[in-house]
């Protein structure tokens, strides 16, 4: 099942469970507009390579499309479709005046020279340039993408639209606009829903382990929040492989490690202790299949689409799910985790906190004025929460998952729009 079916899917369980209204399912299970590029760049050696770009815009009744833009050999159109729908749902579960898209091009940018990648980026920014403005469609970061890449696309949006926009993306360096807090944001609003699950649960943190697949910027960003929380992380992994240390890690020794190294997986080297981990403790090399089956209390999926399926969901042995990553699990494994008791917390409510900063950032370009960093994560903590606790109600009215009620929160909102817009 592709990952915009499996999309297509949930929006219809959740629809037939809350008994929406058969137009609003059918407007939100088609995308408003699909882009497809042509990107014609000249390498270093001087040939000419053409490569495609997309971006979807999905729906933005409650604002304008926002999402990110990936960097990847394996993208695809209908996985940017999917990613698009979600980020409409996404920013609806917590109530941001945004609607969803998605971007990506098919490339590998380790493959390419820091100029190839500026020429392509550029290439990328004046091609969607029709569809896109603060206004309109506002793009960000996503995988393999950065500060940089989004500086690159407002530069050439502003030069294509004879205006200085630099609110056309977000996700920028500060000094051009960017806003404190947004490389944490993900991790952080994850980090608050589950603070709030944990309160309610009784969960002592310290008592508590944690295994990590993905350490990219939401992967690592959360261990250091959670080990500032006294959590203990035996596991984490990224595209090359990972590393378990059953006596933990420590995470910021972790993350440093990998900067010089290149991969979490080259940290340890013939089980010997390195510096990353913690005094006195041993690791070995794990591979991303075998991360995923360890026994935990927490499992954080930070890394791409459909790592946990109907294959290996029987064997997963966390107690509990958190997925920082987008469309981390398929509808069979969530139907299996759910008859075996296993909480999930769902993508468009953990992940949210990327948006939402992307959001703040987009406020204070709006209004040339900008918040210090306790005020980024006090708005942040508030949205979280308050999405935590709608999603939770929903949740115990419908006698449903969280997934489900995550989705039902969002369809009741963009129905709502809908109804009062008068688009059905």
């Amino acid at each position: 099942m592709s990952f915009f079916q499996n999309t297509l899917d949930l929006i219809e369980k959740a629809s037939k469970l809350m008994k929406l209204d058969l137009n609003v399912k059918e407007i939100l299970s088609n995308p408003n507009r699909i882009i497809e590029v042509s990107l014609p760049i000249k390498m270093d050696s001087g040939k000419v390579k053409v490569f495609r770009g997309f971006r979807v815009q999905h729906n933005d009744l409650a604002g304008p499309y926002k999402g990110g833009i990936r960097y990847h050999p394996q993208v695809d159109m209908e996985e940017v479709k999917a990613l698009a729908t979600l980020m409409t749902f996404k920013c609806a579960v917590v109530g941001l005046p945004l609607g969803g898209g998605k971007g990506g091009v098919i490339v590998d940018p380790k493959s390419l020279s820091l100029s190839e990648l500026e020429r392509l980026t550029r290439k990328y920014a004046e091609r969607i340039a029709p569809f896109i403005g603060p206004e309109v469609d506002v793009p960000a970061p996503d995988v393999n993408t950065d500060a940089q890449i989004m500086a690159w696309i407002a530069d050439e949006y502003s030069k294509v639209t004879g205006k200085n926009a630099l609110g056309v993306v977000t996700g920028k360096p500060l000094p051009v606009g960017g806003s404190l807090g947004r490389e944490k944001a993900t991790a952080r609003g994850g980090h608050y829903v589950l603070s709030e699950i944990v309160k309610e649960k009784n969960i002592d943190p310290k008592n508590t382990t944690i295994v990590i697949q993905g350490f990219g910027n939401a992967g690592a960003n959360a261990a250091r929040i959670l080990d500032e929380d006294g959590y203990k992380i035996i596991a984490a992994s990224d595209s090359k492989g990972g590393i378990y240390c059953k006596d933990g890690i420590h995470a910021i020794k972790a993350i440093q490690c990998k900067m010089e190294k290149g991969s979490i997986h080259e940290c340890t080297i013939g089980g010997a202790v390195d510096y990353h981990v913690s005094k006195g403790a041993t690791c070995q090399r794990i591979t991303n299949e075998e991360l995923l089956e360890l026994e935990c209390d927490i499992l954080i999926l930070s890394a791409m689409e459909n790592q946990v399926t109907g294959k290996n969901a029987a064997k997963i042995k966390a107690k509990m799910i958190l997925e920082l990553a987008n469309g981390p699990m398929d509808q069979e494994a969530d139907e299996i985790l759910e008859k075996r008791g296993i909480t999930v917390i769902p993508d468009i409510l953990a992940n949210a906190g990327g948006v939402t900063v992307s959001y703040f950032e987009l406020v204070q370009n709006q209004m040339n004025y900008y918040w210090p960093k306790d005020e980024i994560q006090q708005r942040l903590k508030v949205i979280m929460v308050n999405g935590w606790n709608r999603v939770k109600e929903v949740a115990a009215q419908y006698k449903c998952t969280l997934r489900m009620a995550a989705f039902i929160t969002a369809l009741s909102r963009l129905s709502e729009l809908m109804k009062l817009r008068g688009s059905v």
